[in-house]
């Protein structure tokens, strides 16, 4: 877009998808073009493309497995075998099918990691390849965590770290991001999986990260890839982030480790709020920053005219079922591990 972003673009390119209740005839001109892969009980899971489920259909029977496609309701039927474990391997065989017929560009991110799939807001149905579950337009989970640390010398009194995604990722290359984000993995807890990653991408030890990283809450939304994404433009990607602040001492600084990040920044605000503007940021990290202002009292109904729409875009209801429903994991943490609203 021309122009600086606002706050509320910032949001809307992340939050991408038309709500229903707000913009109806949008939802419906892009609803009625997806299909929505169900489950045994007809609990949606995630809508597909109509690219994706013409090829769904073209693979071998002994691929994909059964397939149920009604056109009048616009659903799909498959992966219901008996087990968890017989879904999960029907699953991984047609993706894997898909890659080596070049199917599907996306699939050239190969990443060799299961992500979950809830047949329920507690139940995992099976798990899929993590590059290739965008196709299925299920539920995606992840962690992104903000750190700074203090400055009495600049306004708002910190600087924020900010990482720049290497040249090499294959989405949203160069692009600057949350100092840490990840995504989560079958079985994974959501703050062990921010100490592994902080560990991959920061260099941040272990004990620090125990000691100081503070569960926020989560952040909610739903985005429509576009080229950045790495593959087809137009996926639906429902996600959920579990978001974490670290205030880092002042002599610490985060390493690039595992050559996802190309380098750290050290920037006051108001730079973040500049680069933020001129649309620098990956969307989704650019909405956990936008998230985190509005924590800090950064962003305010007072200085901030679309501040009811930016608050109710960071925390979307979702149409698919998940612990994000009912924040299980939220538990897990110990009392002091929560970082109270400001």
């Amino acid at each position: 877009m021309s122009g600086p972003m606002s706050n509320l673009d910032l949001m809307k390119q992340a939050d991408a998808f038309p709500n229903p209740e707000t913009e109806p005839e949008a939802y419906k001109t892009l609803t009625d073009t997806l299909y929505t892969l169900v489950w045994k009980d007809g609990q949606p899971l995630g809508y597909m493309l109509d690219s994706v489920v013409k090829q769904l259909l073209a693979a071998p029977q002994e691929i994909r497995g059964p397939v149920t496609v009604d056109e009048g309701q616009r659903t799909v039927h498959a992966f219901e075998q008996p087990t968890e474990a017989e879904r999960t391997a029907q699953v991984g065989a047609l993706m894997q099918y898909w890659r080596e017929n070049h199917t599907f560009d996306i699939l050239r991110g190969w990443r060799d990691e299961l992500w979950p799939v809830y047949g329920s807001d507690t139940e995992v149905v099976y798990s899929a390849e993590r590059s290739g579950i965008g196709l299925l337009g299920i539920m995606r989970y992840g962690v992104h965590m903000t750190g700074y640390v203090k400055d009495d010398g600049v306004p708002y009194g910190m600087k924020i770290i900010v990482a720049q995604r290497a040249a090499n990722k294959s989405t949203y290359p160069n692009m600057l991001d949350n100092t840490v984000a990840g995504g989560l993995m079958t079985g994974e807890d959501p703050f062990e999986c921010i100490i592994r990653e902080a560990d991959e991408e920061a260099n941040l030890p272990e004990a620090l990260m125990r000691e100081r990283a503070k569960f926020t809450g989560m952040v909610t939304y739903l985005y429509i890839t576009d080229e950045r994404s790495g593959g087809e433009a137009g996926q639906i990607y429902p996600e959920t982030q579990w978001v974490y602040d670290i205030e880092l001492p002042a002599e610490f600084a985060p390493t690039p480790k595992d050559g996802e990040v190309a380098a750290f920044y050290l920037w006051t605000v108001d730079e973040v709020k500049e680069k933020l503007a001129e649309g620098r940021f990956k969307p989704n990290c650019a909405l956990v920053l936008v998230d985190f202002f509005v924590r800090r009292g950064i962003i305010t109904r007072e200085n901030e005219p679309d501040y009811d729409e930016i608050v109710s875009r960071l925390h979307r209801k979702l149409p698919f079922p998940g612990p994000h429903q009912t924040g299980q994991y939220v538990a897990k943490l110990p009392p002091s591990n929560f970082l109270p609203l400001q």
